[in-house]
């Protein structure tokens, strides 16, 4: 922790040019150095209430409080596809957020209410234990919130990006990232399993245990939304009609941050479909979630169930693949501001590609539970944050300031429904006999992966 600490430090503390001097008027007069200072701090310490909420509300927590209301399969399956596919209602965020004059309102009207919808889940939780309404009838509503919840947050999520990405010096992208995801993981490390302690002892019983984690989560993540009101704010139309004065009356306002807003000038007259770079993106892109959520989902099944190891040793598989990837974080950022974003997708999206492979042949002898499984792990972890970072990078270089939001809400759309589709057929071959279940389809992931990697091959990184 203290490592991050220093980083964090040394990184807010950078020497930024002051930019109130600029010729244009109300947009780049609000990028002073202190206000970027500010915002990354503010930026930062929302991450880490967020992760508050966002554990609370999904994942292993959410999760196992289906399993204690006896949800069934298909709910579970209707739980992972919910958050890809509303993903299709980014570009009408996008859309939307581009005729306000506020990213802050509109992060606060979508995020505010898409976090206050989980507080009717709390009631409902504690309507069941005073059987007001049944188990069924609880799983149904925690559906519900989790549909409406994603939806809202799908249509803030693409204005929220193009937020950030204004903010974020370029030559800081990696650092930045690297730390504020560290803070977001480290989060994560320590309070799931003090949650998941909470819950599994709470007087009342799980379901209970898990309706006040619910609530304490739901205030994080309304603390982490008071964070962004110190974060500069962006008027998306004076960002998108004045972009082109600020390129052009550059000549005293240094690079170090504003390349983010004046690269890609050709891209500012033409759609999104002729630009050539951003579409070949999205190919890499869409294969690339198609191939890794064909195999995703099925990895802790094929632990839980074809090995059928106890949930406990799962966890603790879990946590080291956290720890590896919030140890790794940091470093990843400043190789990427060094060498570039693709170079890093490239050579580590190999590894990650035939990563699937190492799962064949995996037992239960004490060789593989106690060393090839946490070595598998730990990879995983150290080559995803490689993976996560680089990729949202890249596409925060690609896409043009000029209605920046729409094009982030496409790329998330696109890999919603890839993500969603890949999920759906993974589910088809693993229950096919004839594709070797389990272990055929890690192989055919495998292969997909490699695959998704050759148009990436073509993208051209700004700046690079």
């Amino acid at each position: 922790m203290d490592s991050l600490q220093v980083d964090t430090v040394e990184l807010l503390n950078v020497t930024i040019p002051d930019l109130d001097s600029s010729p244009t008027q109300q947009f780049p007069e609000r990028f002073a150095k202190n206000a970027i200072r500010t915002s990354l701090r503010a930026s930062t310490i929302d991450a880490i209430f967020a992760s508050v909420f966002s554990l609370s509300t999904g994942g292993i927590l959410l999760s196992n409080f289906l399993v204690e209301l006896n949800a069934t399969p298909v709910i579970f399956g209707m739980l992972s596809s919910i958050p890809m596919l509303v993903n299709f209602i980014q570009p009408v965020g996008a859309y939307i957020s581009e005729q306000t004059t506020s990213r802050f309102k509109f992060s606060l009207l979508t995020f505010g209410t898409s976090r206050l919808l989980w507080l009717i889940l709390v009631i409902g939780i504690f309507a069941n234990n005073s059987s007001l309404i049944n188990s069924q009838q609880l799983v149904v509503l925690t559906l519900s919130i989790v549909l409406f919840s994603h939806l809202l947050g799908g249509l803030g999520s693409a204005s929220w990006l193009s937020w950030l990405a204004l903010i974020v010096p370029r030559r800081l992208r990696g650092r930045y990232f690297g730390i504020r995801n560290s803070a977001s993981n480290l989060t994560n490390l320590i309070c799931v399993p003090l949650t998941g302690l909470v819950i599994s002892h709470w007087y009342g019983g799980a379901i209970q245990g898990y309706g006040l984690v619910l609530f304490l989560g739901i205030i994080c993540g309304l603390i982490g939304l008071g964070c962004q009101y110190f974060k500069v704010d962006i008027n998306p139309q004076l960002q998108n009609q004045n972009r082109l004065t600020f390129c052009e009356n550059r000549t005293n306002v240094s690079d170090k941050i504003i390349d983010a807003m004046c690269t890609n000038e050709d891209s500012l007259t033409a759609s999104i479909w002729q630009n050539s770079n951003f579409l070949i993106f999205l190919v890499y892109f869409s294969i690339w979630m198609l191939a890794v959520h064909l195999s995703a989902p099925f990895f802790n099944l094929y632990l839980l169930d074809t090995l059928d190891l106890d949930v406990t040793l799962v966890t603790i598989y879990g946590s080291l693949q956290t720890g590896a990837n919030l140890s790794m974080l940091i470093m990843w950022g400043k190789l990427a501001d060094k060498i570039g974003n693709r170079p890093i997708l490239i050579c580590i999206g190999v590894l990650v590609a035939i990563t699937p492979l190492l799962w064949l042949g995996i037992g239960t002898d004490h060789l593989d539970l106690w060393l090839w499984l946490p070595l598998l792990h730990i990879f995983i972890g150290v080559t995803w944050a490689g993976i996560d970072l680089c990729t949202t990078n890249m596409y925060l270089g690609i896409a043009p300031v000029k209605n920046q939001s729409i094009y982030f809400a496409i790329a998330a759309a696109v890999a919603g429904v890839s993500g969603a589709l890949g999920t759906t057929i993974g589910g088809f071959i693993a229950q096919t006999p004839g594709f070797g279940g389990l272990l055929g389809l890690f192989a055919i992931s495998s292969i997909c992966r490699l695959v998704g990697l050759i148009p990436l091959i073509f993208v051209k990184e700004p700046g690079k």
